[in-house]
């Protein structure tokens, strides 16, 4: 079975499984809108990777949202509010348990307990 975040891959078989060019990933990688984990000249994509593809075209072809303006949202918001996703659909994100805004454990040192 393989992992959600596992960069197994290329982007010749995405590019397949979206009926759009090689070109074009390239394009969103240079836009910054996906960074696939790079091996030499080889690009992989993990499953996580194919679905915020399938988000970014979504938003770019069926949203009229340009790249320009999803990398701006990207940076003042979390991609799983631009994509929409659900709690559940969230809960088995690793872009989402990977986050800095999700708290692993809460540190109560700082909070002033009044007694």
């Amino acid at each position: 079975m393989i992992s959600k975040d596992q960069a197994v891959f290329t982007i010749g078989a995405v590019a397949q499984m979206f009926d759009i060019s090689t070109k074009t990933l390239r394009l969103y990688e240079k836009q910054g809108l996906i960074k696939p984990v790079r091996n030499g000249k080889w690009r992989y994509y993990s499953k996580d990777s194919i679905k915020w593809i399938g988000c970014i075209r979504n938003m770019i072809h069926n949203q009229g949202i340009s790249a320009a303006a999803i990398k701006k949202l990207l940076r003042l918001t979390t991609c799983w509010d631009i994509a929409g996703c659900n709690f559940e659909q969230r809960n088995m994100c690793t872009a989402f348990m990977n986050s800095a805004m999700v708290p692993k454990k809460i540190d109560l040192s700082h909070y002033r307990i009044a007694g």
